[in-house]
């Protein structure tokens, strides 16, 4: 049977990645081409690699069979026919000419191939639901074949639509400067910074976990990507000073889920939002960071009170690296994040920002001799090679994604979603949010975070726009649940990959991730009602927003964890906490007030027993600290 030899097609899938890579530096260098000019290339790239490289089934794809090179052929056609097609493409009406019988083989391949690259990439979760709507589209939503091609090949509301469009121009930048960041040795000084910052304090590891992955997150945006570059090394850093492995792999899955949420470089989906919203990449970056930050204030204090309840300390100074020393070496490699920063609050575009973070990259390591040499010729076409791979499962997924919400469109089934949410919560804004919460972790359990964002934007976030809900807080709500279905069980992939070094039991660590993630879980029904936390508003209202905040979900750790300040918390001092907190989530002074008074009484209760009972045993001495350990 007809085969290539595997060394023919890595070669030839490495020359395709590396001008995949350069064909999107160059296009942010020069400016976009039309707009099926752009997208249809990088489509193109992405089907033919996926098609090059990833298996048709399980196990390792050690040659491209006919079928393969056939599809190949067929995607690089398909994709490409509308931009050499450009005249016909742009002059014709939508909805009004019938489709031409190229149209016909070429729109019909392309959703085909589209459906089955995505499936390669990333299961069958995507492609049935891409199934689903496009039955639904010919069935039910009462449209002839040829207004469903029109409308999902032949213009912009579908395949080509602005999912795809970000991933082309926004997405491919920052993940090419990821990759280059990562080869640059950014990653070891995240490590040595977070361990020469934490690692002395009680539970260090754990927080160097924290610390190292928030910093990763930044440039990675991918969860289990984040669990497995820097999850080898703390994991078993942790579990070595005490941690169990479950806990051990739950800090870490955490941690690492935050980090599509945490700016500067957020996940994907933060550039689709941007789009959607019609703002910049920095306001949806503004919007986003004071609830990222409670997020890891809550993760961070969850490991402390957990770290004293057990009685766990830190690692041995000298054992540790020194910051300065750190910073001497490789603070320099901070510079592309900051040049990034720069180009974002100087008003530039998020893809002029990315390249410049990639311009910089290489001169920045010539700063010291320690990484004078780590950019060789070979790790440069490395670098631009792991940046198009990288890019696939995110193109995919948007190009699939663009199937279903050009379906949405056409139909109408948007509309009809809103009203049937509106029946079920009979008007009310708690058993809305409560529905889209559910929809958007079952969501982002099948899919990829940024495709299920995108379909909750087309079904969800309308029903809470039109139940008072600001379009900016009712669209990071859904992206927030689609990202915590990372470690939500019973699919929660950050979870598995954690728990694939740890060796924990699954259960174990899945109850512990909720449980040290569960401020993740309210953070959004916070800034749905306290809008001030997106950094909307007057400054004092912000300020009071997030001391309050700041507050309430350090009062859940201790809850949770069942240890405060003053020491372990009884039963009763953790109902106080989780209350305080739940109370804190409503802005006002009443609320924060009696918030307040419960957190007194905490303390009050916890250092009258202790004075009451000097003979009181230490954290680390009681039952539940000792099965803990």
């Amino acid at each position: 049977m007809f085969s290539i030899p595997a060394s023919y097609t890595r070669r030839t899938a490495t020359t395709l990645a590396v001008a995949m890579s350069v064909f999107h530096l160059y296009v942010a260098f020069a400016g976009p081409p039309n707009a099926y000019v752009m997208r249809g290339s990088h489509l193109a790239f992405a089907l033919v690699l996926a098609f090059l490289v990833m298996p048709r089934r399980g196990g390792a794809a050690d040659r491209t069979g006919l079928v393969d090179l056939l599809l190949v052929l067929a995607a690089a056609a398909a994709s490409l026919y509308p931009s050499f097609a450009l005249d016909y493409v742009q002059n014709r009406m939508p909805y009004v000419d019938d489709p031409r019988v190229a149209d016909y083989l070429f729109g019909g391949a392309l959703i085909v191939l589209v459906i089955e690259a995505t499936r390669r990439a990333t299961g069958w979760a995507l492609p049935i639901t891409a199934l689903v709507f496009l039955g639904y589209g010919l069935t039910l939503g009462g449209q002839s074949v040829g207004m469903m091609f029109d409308q999902l090949y032949l213009t912009t509301e579908g395949i080509f639509g602005i999912p795809l469009y970000v991933s082309a121009t926004y997405v491919m930048l920052f993940i090419l400067f990821g990759s280059f960041v990562e080869r640059s040795g950014a990653g070891q000084l995240f490590m040595d910074f977070a361990l020469a910052m934490a690692g002395h304090t009680s539970g260090g590891p754990a927080k160097v976990a924290v610390i190292t992955s928030s910093l990763f997150g930044t440039v990675s945006g991918s969860a289990v990507a984040n669990v497995m570059t820097t999850g080898t090394f703390t994991i078993p850093l942790m579990m070595r000073t005490g941690y169990r492995p479950a806990f051990a792999g739950a800090v870490e899955a955490v941690a690492s889920t935050g980090g599509q949420l945490m700016p500067p470089i957020m996940g994907a989906a933060a550039f689709v939002m941007a789009e959607f919203l019609g703002v910049s990449y920095l306001t949806v970056a503004g919007f986003a960071l004071l609830p990222a930050l409670l997020y890891y204030v809550a993760v961070f204090m969850a490991v402390h009170f957990e770290a004293r309840r057990i009685g766990l300390k830190g690692l041995p100074k000298a054992d540790l690296p020194r910051m300065k020393q750190v910073l001497v070496e490789r603070g320099h490699l901070f510079l592309p994040l900051v040049v990034i920063v720069a180009a974002l609050l100087s008003g530039r575009s998020a893809a002029f920002a990315a390249l410049c973070g990639i311009g910089s990259v290489i001169p920045t390591t010539w700063l010291r001799a320690s990484t004078r040499r780590t950019f060789t010729p070979l790790a440069i076409v490395e670098a631009l090679e792991s940046g198009a791979r990288n890019t696939l499962v995110v193109a995919l997924a948007c190009a699939c994604a663009g199937i279903v919400i050009g379906t949405i469109t056409l139909t109408g089934l948007g509309l009809s979603f809103t009203g049937v949410v509106l029946a079920l919560s009979q008007n009310s804004l708690i058993i809305a949010l409560l529905l889209t919460m559910v929809a958007g972790i079952l969501l982002g359990m099948g899919l990829p975070t940024t495709p299920a964002y995108i379909v909750q934007v087309a079904l969800l976030v309308p029903a809470l726009v039109k139940l008072g809900v600001r379009v900016e807080a009712a669209h990071l709500f859904v992206l927030y649940f689609a990202v915590l279905s990372a470690i939500t069980p019973p699919v929660a992939l950050a979870v598995y990959a954690a728990n694939g070094i740890s060796r924990g039991t699954l259960m174990d660590t899945s109850w512990a991730a909720v449980k040290m993630g569960m401020t993740g879980y309210i953070i959004p029904f916070m800034f749905v009602f306290a809008p001030a936390l997106l950094m909307i508003g007057d400054p004092g209202s912000v300020a009071l927003a997030a001391v309050s905040a700041t507050v309430g979900v350090v009062c859940l750790a201790g809850g949770l964890h069942r240890y405060f300040f003053l020491g372990p918390a009884r039963s009763w001092e953790q109902v106080l906490l989780i209350v305080a907190a739940l109370v804190l989530i409503k802005p006002g002074w009443a609320s924060d007030l009696l918030g307040l008074v419960l957190i007194g009484l905490t303390l009050a209760s916890q250092r009258y027993i202790r004075a009451a009972n000097p003979a009181l045993p230490a954290a680390a001495d009681t039952p539940s600290a000792r099965e803990t350990s």
